[in-house]
């Protein structure tokens, strides 16, 4: 965990920035030492949206197989996936 203080931030903010983008993790600010802020890179912002997304549809998936749902073939989904794939190299 990189924690770092609110002065450093303000008086230093080229040497937080490039941390962040260094580490690609979040950087903790604090404020007369309690946590006040994260600041990260937007490229770390990013993927942990992405992360998130990605593990929301994963828990939306699961709770539609526990229920019955009918599911999607892995091989149909292997061909979907493809055909998206081709679709955006070619256009």
């Amino acid at each position: 965990m990189l924690i770092k203080s609110s002065t450093t931030l303000r008086n230093n903010y080229k040497e937080i920035s490039d941390l962040a983008r260094e580490k690609a993790e979040p950087v903790y600010i604090t404020k007369n030492g309690e946590g006040d802020l994260v600041v990260m890179s937007i490229e770390a912002f990013e993927k942990r949206e992405a992360i998130l997304e990605l593990k929301e549809k994963l828990l939306i998936a699961e709770e539609q197989r526990l229920f019955g749902e009918k599911a999607v073939p892995l091989d149909n989904v292997k061909k979907r996936i493809k055909e998206k794939i081709d679709g955006k190299l070619q256009g």
